[in-house]
């Protein structure tokens, strides 16, 4: 059906378009008023000075064309009874999903002093982009959102990891112009390659093209109506245009436009449903085109500002000392003529009212846009099924997350439609293999005869974009679904700004808005890590993620090293166990060697920071050095120290200590699992040195450990920005992380061994010598470090 015969169908009654109308000037005019009213919301007074906020925060531009599009979805989900979210790509349409969501009633329910009444309007408008209020963009204050607009590019992937295993829900998704020049969002139209539509709900991509960003022209806004139906067929879409700046034609216009998308749709759905998945769909969107700051002022002091940049902020500010714009402020808002949209109490016209949906079928009351209202825990495994088998330690040999991919894989297996696993073509690399036992990847384009683990039932998403990856998983879990994202260490910084913006919506939700239940937490396995990215060399070497991390607020974030695949199978059984967390996980894929049986595995992450006896030598009386370490290859190093220290000097007293939870460190006054003062200085002393070696850079254990007594005596080693292809132990090397500076950093701190160890000295020296010509010559590490073992 073309465009011209489905405006021509007229499918809205004069009564319908009317109402529709209507309900949308009402949306403008609440849209308006929060950016710029502080008192007189109905208008009942000449508007005055006082009136008016005093700063002028917000964004007019893309709210009236989002308020149209929330407008004719409510026609739709009424009729139909559709179950449908809403996502808000444009960076600050706030104003109008506050708007509607206070139209239906859902705010209201939320915040009831936000009343539907005069009284509620006024702090509607006063709260906005204020003090104490709500931000200028969609929040997590916001019912019905499950995107923070305050960053842009990553709508689109939220909108396709909210319908993964929904196979009734609709994520309408309107996508900025200015949102769209994004590498993320350019990246997530492909995501209807992975979209099943037996099993998945739909997303309905709505390109909201209203022409310019903050002062300059939008890119595909620029483009002719034939160029973006290729680009888009390209992407495997089939576009409709809805294009105008006339309300009734634009009304029929859309309103037919959704009914044949969502007969496509539905018929789509029902033919894969009842014959099984054939070939991957030409899933319909729309490309809507309005006018930025549409039905706002045409001009402002001589200047276009309709359908130009100047609408996309406030269109005109300086309200304080220009009267003229006080009377064009009061001249716009009565154009939308509130006296027929509200009666004398400020409530709304009890005939329009009834154009939103009921209950759950409101955007702002879906329950999949407050998930954990129906998340439900996972069925897990035993995780100490798993175990490897210890009977000495640092003496046999395993790959820790080849095991905790056997864990992964039964996890998936008893939740087949509530858990997937992320990652950007990476799932076999970091050895989680096994889930390919149970499940496939997801994959709905063209397939080759020769293609291994692709499906259309596949769980493990795979795509080389770690912005795809995180956007996907975000929208799963906020929807009431858990999942596991796997990642090589140094790529994932590419995902540090939408990380961000997740523990920043975690934080708010937590502290602040009680009514947004708790949802699964944010799973990372950083692997492939800095000290085995010896074969990729220094583009591959970087530990800083954690770094970054660290900054969020203590209540959100957990960090955790675990040395070995005992230890990595309890860490990551208690992660997927967990609720509003971001849990960060780096373990290495390598054969290593194993230290904790499963018992004392349990025991020593339960705790998170323990003295291992068994390496020791100080029990029942004090040590002369605290070794201590975090990760799995800076614990290998540090046993290998101690081994030595014991050789060199036998009367020495060396107690061990190793971190599997970073956050112990820190004060319990700083974070929940830190360690109290007392506590802390039983494990490191309050007076004698201390070794710390570190997976990351070596700043960072400073910083969470500056207020500790002994902090004076703490010396940290860790990576320090020295890389290149290598062996795995010249890594550790070149950044002075070996066990042999190590054993220099103690006989340089600890007085009694004195000028006496100067030949041990002499001796690392010569070893570190001995190392670098070996590997420089034969390319592999020396046989003494490659099969070195727990002696004792």
């Amino acid at each position: 059906m073309t465009v011209a015969t489905i405006a021509q169908n007229k499918p809205l009654s004069e009564e319908q378009l009317e109402k529709m109308h209507a309900y949308w000037r009402a949306t403008n005019y609440l849209s308006v008023g929060q950016i710029y009213l502080y008192d007189n919301p109905l208008l009942k007074e000449p508007l005055k000075q006082e009136h008016i906020k005093p700063r002028l925060l917000g964004h007019w531009g893309t709210t009236p064309g989002l308020n149209f599009i929330y407008v004719h979805l409510n026609r739709v989900i009424k009729q139909q009874d559709l179950n449908v979210i809403y996502l808000a790509g444009p960076g600050h349409g706030g104003p109008g999903l506050v708007a509607n969501t206070y139209l239906e009633g859902t705010y209201t329910e939320y915040y009831p002093d936000i009343s539907q009444d005069e009284r509620g309007m006024k702090k509607l408008f006063t709260q906005f982009s204020f003090p104490g209020g709500v931000p200028s963009h969609v929040a997590p204050e916001t019912p019905g959102s499950i995107h923070e607009g305050g960053e842009l590019g990553y709508a689109l992937a939220h909108a396709y990891g909210a319908v993964f295993d929904n196979p009734d829900l609709i994520a309408a998704c309107v996508v900025g112009d200015g949102e769209a020049e994004t590498g993320p969002l350019a990246t997530s139209w492909h995501s209807n390659k992975f979209l099943n539509p037996v099993r998945d709900g739909a997303v309905l991509p709505i390109l909201h093209l209203n022409g310019y960003k903050i002062a300059n022209p939008t890119v595909l806004a620029r483009l002719g109506d034939k160029e973006l139906e290729n680009l888009f067929i390209g992407y495997g879409y089939k576009p409709y245009f809805v294009d105008g700046s006339d309300p009734e034609a634009m009304h029929q216009l859309m309103a037919g436009t959704l009914d044949t998308i969502l007969g496509e749709i539905k018929s789509i759905q029902s033919e894969a449903r009842t014959n099984g998945f054939t070939k991957r769909p030409q899933w319909p969107m729309i490309i809507l085109r309005t006018p930025k700051g549409w039905t706002g002022p045409k001009e402002v002091d001589g200047k276009k500002t309709e359908d130009y940049w100047r609408s996309h902020q406030v269109p005109f500010s300086d309200t304080q000392t220009n009267p003229e714009h006080i009377a064009l402020l009061e001249e716009w808002m009565k154009s939308y003529k509130p006296q027929e949209l509200f009666d004398e109490n400020g409530t709304f016209r009890q005939d329009l009212a009834e154009l939103a949906p009921k209950g759950e079928r409101r955007m702002g009351a879906n329950p999949h846009a407050n998930g954990g209202i129906l998340l439900k825990a996972l069925k897990m495994p035993d995780f100490q099924d798993y175990a490897v088998e210890v009977s000495k330690p640092a003496t046999t040999y395993a790959q820790a997350t080849r095991i905790s991919g056997e864990f992964l894989r039964d996890v998936m297996k008893m939740n087949p439609q509530t858990f997937r696993v992320m990652g950007p073509d990476e799932t076999a690399s970091n050895r989680l293999s096994a889930l390919f036992e149970v499940t496939d990847r997801a994959w709905m384009a063209e397939r080759l005869p020769e293609d291994e683990n692709l499906s259309p039932d596949g769980r493990v998403m795979e795509v080389l974009s770690e912005h795809l990856c995180q956007g996907w998983l975000e929208g799963y879990l906020l929807t009431g679904r858990h999942g596991f994202f796997s990642c090589y260490e140094a790529f994932i910084h590419i995902i540090d700004s939408m990380f961000n913006q997740h523990a920043k919506w975690l934080k708010t939700t937590r502290d602040e808005i009680p009514w947004r239940q708790p949802i699964a937490s944010l799973n990372y396995l950083l692997t492939s890590h800095v000290w085995r990215q010896d074969h990729n060399g220094f583009s591959h070497q970087d530990p800083g993620f954690i770094d970054h991390v660290v900054n969020k607020k203590a209540d959100v974030v957990r960090i955790y090293l675990p040395p070995d695949a005992n230890t990595l199978l309890s860490v990551t059984d208690h992660c997927l166990r967990s609720r509003n967390y971001v849990n960060v996980i780096v373990a290495g894929k390598q054969p290593e060697l194993q230290y904790l049986d499963m018992d004392a595995a349990i025991k020593h992450c339960t705790a998170g920071i323990g003295i291992w006896e068994w390496a020791s030598n100080d029990k029942g009386g004090e040590p002369d050095v605290v070794m201590a370490c975090a990760g799995d290859t800076p614990t290998l190093e540090t046993l290998a120290a101690v081994d030595i220290l014991r050789q060199k000097f036998p009367d020495l007293k060396v107690r061990v200590v190793n971190v599997v939870d970073l956050m112990t460190l820190q004060p319990e006054t700083e974070h929940p699992h830190g360690l109290s003062d007392r506590e802390f200085n039983t494990i490191f002393t309050t007076d004698k040195p201390v070794v710390f070696a570190y997976h990351g850079y070596p700043w960072l254990i400073h910083r969470l450990t500056y207020r500790r007594t002994n902090h004076q005596n703490l010396h940290v080693r860790g990576y320090k920005e020295e890389g290149t292809t290598t062996t795995p132990f010249d890594m550790v090397v070149r950044n002075d992380l070996d066990r042999f500076h190590l054993v220099q950093d103690v006989i340089d701190r600890v007085p009694k061994l004195g000028y006496a160890a100067a030949y041990a000295k002499q001796e690392l020296r010569d070893q570190l010598i001995e190392h670098h010509q070996y590997v420089t010559k034969y390319g592999i590490d020396l046989p003494e470090i490659r099969n070195w073992k727990w002696p004792y």
